[in-house]
């Protein structure tokens, strides 16, 4: 009888799913043709496709805005991902990601942020560990580094 080696992960290890994935039954959507103004709050996932204009907040969520999507406002969620186009301040306490054909014009407070290249983004980065708040008057810091707060823009 031959042992069979431990440390290769078999079929089962390999299709085990993550589990930030959201399916769409956890998922709430705001389908293209759809114009929201005002204030979206709840406890589960978003996804979002049309157009909102005021205030978003799923703090234990994530929202996602689709390529179609138009926000012009402020969110606050768990994790936030940009594949349309967002107006306003973000605040997320896990991360922010603005995808290639995303675009963000404001500020964002994030524990994580990933801008992929191609994306468009104005505004200041703050980087906070787990989504706490900054001590006023003191830097913000990425990777130890001390960073000047100040207006960015990228385009690649």
């Amino acid at each position: 009888m031959t042992p069979t080696p431990q440390s290769e992960p078999g079929p089962a290890a390999a299709a085990a799913p993550r589990p930030t994935v959201t399916t769409t039954a956890d998922q709430a959507t705001i389908g293209k043709s759809l114009v929201i103004k005002g204030e979206v709050t709840g406890s589960e996932a978003l996804y979002i496709d049309g157009r909102v204009e005021g205030s978003i907040n799923l703090a234990g969520n994530r929202v996602t805005v689709g390529r179609n999507g138009v926000v012009n406002a402020s969110v606050t969620a768990r994790e936030i991902v940009v594949l349309g186009k967002v107006k306003g301040n973000l605040t997320a306490s896990d991360r922010v990601d603005i995808r290639s054909d995303g675009s963000l014009t404001g500020d964002v407070i994030a524990a994580r942020i990933s801008i992929e290249d191609g994306a468009y983004f104005k505004g200041g980065i703050d980087i906070r560990k787990g989504g706490a708040p900054a001590s006023q008057g003191q830097p913000a810091k990425v990777n130890g580094e001390v960073v000047k707060e100040q207006a960015v823009e990228a385009r690649a």
